[in-house]
């Protein structure tokens, strides 16, 4: 027998069964096709054999016979966008979260201002964007989440479970997050600001009043009132935890369990409804941002703090922490390493161009980072202005630039303060709710892929209501403490981990040539040198080199310079050891589950596809089939 297929014309005399265990085909005549990349779009019969359209990929009729195997219980049908741009405006509102208004500014301005652009575009574009378009693309192809597309390989199904740990981890305290916007957005409906100036309830005799314009507030070594407000009033923070973490405060357990049900109302009815909320998700934020903008470059001082952003600082870019605090800005902006890529592209039509999208998503996403910087600075240029003080007295990063920094401008507005309170914490929560939802909605599709039987419905119920009682620890007086811990250890190092078993076994043992064909198959378009260079080679070794770093030079998290318990940095280390124990649990499980004969033989079969992986679609299912032999 002789098959062949390239990009020339190809002939082959089939006169007996191929041999291969996903593809039973007989034919008894000559056919005559052109190359495996286009069959579905061009396939031709020299004995005039009938060919049939199925979803726009055509197919023989009659004589050949394809069997495709399922694995049990399985559905071969999987609900889809409505529109292919709800797919676009979920992955905006994925990618273009917290990270990139609230994380991108500090760290850009602390690793070098203008001069981090270059190891961020660089990481940008040799790790983040060909991790995200892999990740789109192998969710689109199974048309699974981030577990069952292991189908690709069994002995690494672990991986999913790993990042759907990962996830999770991040979710519960995005959650508290959303929970914290909630109260202050309602607090911004006061006559006057609460934050604005000193109650004497939560104050002491260092704070100072945020609506004041003239008291400087580093001189005086004192507080500003929206700081104190903050951490006195609304979190009660604890300065150390030895003693334990206290208890949930009520007002933050209500707003926490808002959040939730807002998550709930998106996700019972999957992307049916998820999609249609996307939309607002994704655009009003840059409808606030830019507003924000224009008010900015209104007031005094903001050209000093843009300035200040953009100037670069060279001599940093020798410093191993930038190309660090670069990697771990794209993978958290970008959403690399969750899953919700693949959940999100499972959703889509077979033949969607995600690689169109894809540009469009990271082009936005760097975009809304730099957009947000100017903004955050204009505004912190404008702060210490008015304080009389430099950039570096008035700059926080995370938590206290939207609650502290922020506010603290706002009180200082003469006109409608209230509304600008409000639309700021708005948009905070709109960032939050579409990245929360895309995470939940990964691990809710986690389950919904392994138990098929399973109503959406509940395992959506059942998530958000063990997700509000995870989260209830970040709202004690120590929860910014378990939240800097989770952080770490089950955000950063973990994901990183991950991506680098995820890279290498997809692109080493699968195969680059198999993803890139498999690629060709559904996209109908070549990759170039670009991509395979970054998956075999630039990703591997960046990522091994960038874990080295991060467990031999960072040093482990603190809370305002306060080291924690060595107890919580043991419960710590322990996130990232459930997750990556997943791993070897798998394979074992893998090979428990694989019908070979000897232990040498299940071994090895599961370091290769299972014979359900391909195209969901019967239809392109047979023409894969096809295509690779």
């Amino acid at each position: 027998m002789s098959l062949v297929g390239n990009d020339n014309h190809a002939v082959s005399n089939v006169h007996e069964p191929l041999q291969h265990p996903r593809l039973h085909l007989i034919r008894r005549q000559s056919v005559h096709f052109t190359s495996s990349d286009s069959l579905v779009s061009s396939v031709s019969s020299n004995e005039g054999v009938g060919w049939s359209r199925s979803n726009d990929a055509l197919l023989p009729d009659g004589e050949i016979q394809i069997s495709i195997p399922s694995d049990k219980g399985e559905s071969r049908e999987r609900e889809e966008w409505s529109s292919p741009l709800e797919f676009l405006f979920s992955c905006i509102s994925m990618s273009v979260g917290l990270g990139n208004v609230w994380r991108f500014p500090f760290i850009a301005y602390e690793n070098g201002g203008g001069a981090f652009l270059i190891p961020y575009l660089i990481v940008f574009t040799f790790i983040g964007r060909p991790l995200y378009f892999m990740e789109l693309a192998l969710g689109q192809f199974s048309s699974y989440g981030m577990v069952k597309v292991w189908k690709v390989l069994p002995a690494f199904k672990g991986v999913g479970y790993g990042f759907a740990f990962g996830t999770w981890s991040i979710v519960t305290y995005y959650c508290s997050i959303m929970a914290t916007t909630t109260f202050y957005f309602v607090q911004s409906f006061f006559p006057v600001l609460p934050w604005s100036f000193c109650d004497p309830t939560w104050s002491n005799d260092l704070c100072v009043d945020s609506s004041g314009s003239t008291s400087n507030i580093s001189t005086l070594n004192a507080q500003s009132s929206s700081e104190q407000y903050f951490n006195n009033y609304v979190l009660n923070r604890y300065d150390n935890i030895e003693n334990g973490i206290g208890l949930p405060d009520w007002r933050l357990a209500i707003c926490l369990l808002f959040s939730w049900v807002v998550l709930f109302l998106t996700l019972f009815k999957g992307v049916k409804i998820s999609g249609k909320v996307s939309y607002f998700t994704a655009l009003f934020p840059y409808v606030v941002l830019i507003t924000l903008l224009v008010r900015g470059l209104t007031l005094s001082g903001s050209s000093t703090g843009i300035l200040y952003f953009i100037t670069p600082q060279w001599e940093k870019l020798l410093e191993p922490k930038v190309w660090y605090n670069a990697v771990v800005q794209v993978f958290f902006s970008m959403g690399i390493g969750t899953g919700t890529m693949q959940m999100f592209s499972s959703f889509n039509n077979f033949k969607h161009n995600i690689y169109r999208d894809a540009w469009i998503i990271n082009l936005m996403d760097t975009f809304t980072s730099l957009l947000a910087g100017c903004t955050i600075f204009a505004i912190l240029g404008y702060l210490a202005h008015e304080l009389d003080t430099d950039i570096e007295s008035v700059v926080r990063s995370g938590p206290g630039l939207a609650f502290v920094s922020y506010p603290d401008v706002i009180a200082k507005f003469s006109v409608a303060p209230q509304v600008f309170a409000a639309i700021f914490f708005l948009m905070l929560f709109t960032l939050g709710l579409g990245s929360a939802s895309a995470m939940t909605g990964s691990v809710i599709t986690v389950v919904c892929d392994q138990f098929p039987k399973f109503k959406k419905f509940y395992v959506a119920l059942v998530t958000c209501i063990i997700g509000y009682l995870l989260g209830l620890v970040y709202i004690t007086p120590g929860g910014q403490w378990i939240l800097e811990l989770v952080d770490y250890f089950g955000g950063g190092f973990l994901i990183f981990m991950l991506a680098l078993i995820e890279t290498i076994a997809i692109n080493w043992i699968y195969g680059m040539r198999n993803l890139v064909r498999d690629i060709d198959f559904m996209l109908d378009r070549k990759l170039g040198i670009y991509w395979k260079f970054c998956w075999v080679f630039f990703i591997p070794v960046s990522l091994t080199s960038i874990l080295l770093y991060s467990l031999i030079g960072m040093p482990l998290p603190t809370v305002q310079g306060v080291s924690f318990p060595y107890i919580a940095y043991v419960c710590g280390w322990m996130l990232p050891f459930i997750a990556l124990s997943c791993i070897p649990i798998g394979f074992i499980h893998a090979v428990y589950c694989s019908t070979a004969s000897t232990l040498f033989e299940r071994v090895k079969e599961t370091f290769k596809s299972k014979p359900s992986w391909g195209p969901m679609n019967e239809t392109y299912h047979k023409a894969w089939l096809l295509c690779k032999h």
